[in-house]
C-alpha cells in the first residue's frame, strides 16, 4: 500500500512542471490574471484561445512567447498567416 501512495504523489508531481509552464506563460505574457472577462464561458474561452496561441507559437518553434506575438505584431496582415 505504501509504494501505491508514493507512485501516486510522483505522478501528481511530475504533472506540475507541465501545468506551471503553460500557466506561467498565460499569467506573464497574456497578463490573464489581469483579465476583465469574469462572466459565463468567456474566462474558459479565452484560455482556451491563450493556450492555442501558446501551442501554435510552440509548434513553429517559437521558444519564448513573447518574442513570437512581438515577431507576429510587426506585420500583422501577413505574418500570422506564415505559422501555417
Amino acid at each position: 500500500m505504501r509504494q501505491s501512495e508514493t507512485r501516486l504523489g510522483q505522478l501528481a508531481r511530475s504533472q506540475w512542471p507541465i501545468a506551471n509552464r503553460l500557466n506561467f506563460v498565460r499569467d506573464t505574457t497574456f497578463a490573464e490574471d489581469t483579465s476583465k472577462i469574469r462572466t459565463g464561458r468567456g474566462p474558459g474561452n479565452m484560455a482556451t484561445r491563450r493556450d492555442l496561441a501558446i501551442k501554435t507559437f510552440r509548434r513553429h518553434g517559437h521558444r519564448n512567447i513573447a518574442a513570437g506575438l512581438r515577431h507576429v505584431s510587426y506585420d500583422p496582415f501577413n505574418r500570422p498567416l506564415d505559422l501555417e
